[in-house]
């Protein structure tokens, strides 16, 4: 049950693209990007937990918590959005269901959730 590999940003280029030209969010836990892509048919998403954040094995918790977050929220994501997520220092001290509920919030807050208000459509 991992997240697939379409689903992934990796390029740096596409980081910097999506940091330049999206929109971006945030809360107390984390920083959300996003933009719109219009011949895409699936979201694809990018997460970035900075060194400041912890060791390797707090971080590697974090975005394993963040890729099962959006797993599970999957079927709830519209389309055609890159989605990049950084990590802020309180998500260190958090679970993984307290990290969906955040991520959850935010998507919900900018419009990303399907069933929601649609704040992207004016974009």
């Amino acid at each position: 049950m991992t997240l697939k590999k379409q689903y992934r940003i990796k390029q740096n280029e596409e980081f910097q693209y999506t940091f330049k030209k999206g929109h971006s969010f945030a809360n107390r836990q984390l920083v959300i990007y996003y933009r719109k892509i219009d011949d895409q048919s699936h979201f694809r998403v990018g997460l970035s937990v900075g060194k400041k954040i912890g060791n390797a094995v707090v971080r590697n918790r974090i975005k394993r918590c963040l890729r099962q977050s959006f797993h599970e929220l999957e079927p709830d994501i519209k389309p055609a959005f890159d989605i990049v997520i950084i990590a802020r220092n309180p998500t260190k001290n958090m679970n993984c269901g307290e990290i969906k509920k955040s991520l959850s919030h935010l998507l919900y807050k900018e419009g990303l959730l399907k069933n929601t208000r649609s704040k992207t459509s004016l974009r």
